[in-house]
């Protein structure tokens, strides 16, 4: 210990500032490292879905950005009949959240609602369940006693166990109904935005709703609209698409685009490669100035202390211990980095549940998940190979001194 603390503070700790700048750099360079991982991972796990998606004659709506909606003209009676259009016209799925329902829960979270149909329920399967069963599409909403079966998110699980029955008001219906949980989802189910694949929703505090033309007939004009907007299209033409297009402008006043899911990744990617190659090129950049000036800081203090290093190497101190003397010291650096960058992902996440923002919620522990776990370990791994390179290049200084000369002079 004597001997690590010696050669510690003379070739690494001689100068703070070069100490404080060489931290400085490390947290900046694994920062970015942690963000790039995290964003790749969460793109592939947003391809992953969209890849079920993605078949031959399916189109997925997208509001024309330069077009501007005039919400005073848009009525119940249009957006009805574009969806009596499609149901006569068309198969789709449907697919809309973030409205929000009065629920009290344990963890005094506000609950969201997401709405599917059966088509989309069939097409992406995304939300398994750890109790009870499946969406059930099977009722109705006729007469005073209507019953729903839903699925509810892990963090209503515990006050609403499968079976439950709750009478809440509909957000999209506006009339009471009871809803029957059927199934409860799995830990941090999550749906990936289409459009941005990098960001994703969690379930852990929702209600999914199941949707019948029945429900879209009663539902409100502001539901039918959001609905449009990422309805998707099945097993359609290009010259179907058109005549979709056509009637939605002359009905609602608006464009609405569709395109295929692989044009939407393709739309993405263009995006997404290029902010990559921007967080790869300051990661390079940022890491060989770290690099350099750990190597500099550290000779410095070699050729301070070259006689020490030379006497000691003599009298008995191996290379291989000093080779261990100095990847003990890198790997104390690497850990408190890594432990500091674990606090700042536990605060965000954290964060989350301090702002009771049900979507970005999620269970774990500290309230991690899959993802932020496997960056870290990118960054581990990351400073594992960035120490290796500049502990071998040090012991290659060392060894390049005649340690007989050294002792004589």
């Amino acid at each position: 210990m004597k001997i690590f603390k010696f050669i510690v503070s003379g070739t690494f700790l001689k100068k703070p500032i070069i100490v404080i700048s060489t931290l400085i750099l490390l947290l900046l360079s694994n920062y970015i490292v942690l963000l790039a991982a995290r964003s790749v991972i969460s793109t592939f796990q947003g391809y992953e879905e969209m890849k079920q998606l993605n078949k031959e004659g399916n189109y997925t709506a997208n509001l024309d950005p330069s077009c501007e909606i005039n919400m005073d003209a848009v009525s119940k009676n249009g957006t009805q009949a574009v969806f009596d259009y499609l149901n006569d016209n068309t198969d789709y799925a449907l697919f809309t959240d973030g409205f929000v329902m009065s629920l009290p829960n344990a963890y005094d979270m506000e609950v969201t609602v997401a709405y599917l149909n059966e088509e989309y329920y069939k097409l992406n399967r995304q939300f398994d369940v750890s109790k009870g069963s499946g969406l059930s599409f099977d009722y109705s909403l006729d007469g005073d006693d209507i019953e729903i079966p839903v699925l509810v998110g892990k963090g209503l699980g515990k006050t609403y166990p499968v079976g439950t029955k709750i009478t809440v008001e509909d957000p999209a219906v506006h009339k009471q109904i009871t809803l029957r949980v059927q199934g409860i989802l799995k830990s941090n189910i999550y749906h990936s935005n289409m459009y941005s694949l990098t960001s994703k929703q969690y379930y852990n505090f929702s209600v999914i709703v199941p949707v019948t033309e029945e429900f879209i007939n009663n539902s409100d004009v502001a539901f039918q609209l959001q609905a449009l907007y990422d309805i998707i299209l099945l097993h359609t033409s290009e010259d179907k698409i058109e005549s979709v297009q056509d009637f939605i402008r002359s009905d609602l006043g608006f464009v609405l685009n569709f395109y295929t899911p692989a044009q939407n990744m393709e739309y993405y990617n263009e995006f997404f490669f290029e902010t990559l190659k921007i967080i790869f090129l300051l990661t390079v950049i940022i890491t060989v100035i770290f690099t350099c000036l750990s190597i500099w800081g550290a000779l410095t203090g070699i050729r301070l202390m070259i006689k020490d290093f030379a006497i000691n190497l003599f009298v008995g101190l191996s290379y291989s211990r000093l080779r261990k003397i100095f990847y003990g010291y890198y790997g104390i650096l690497f850990l408190i980095d890594l432990a500091f960058l674990f606090g700042i992902t536990v605060c965000l996440r954290y964060g989350a549940w301090m702002r009771n923002e049900a979507l970005t919620s999620t269970f774990g522990l500290c309230g991690l998940v899959a993802m932020d776990w496997l960056a870290l370990l990118t960054v581990l791994i990351f400073d594992a190979f960035v120490g290796i390179f500049i502990v071998e290049i040090m012991m290659w200084r060392i060894k390049k001194v005649p340690i007989s000369l050294e002792v004589i002079q």
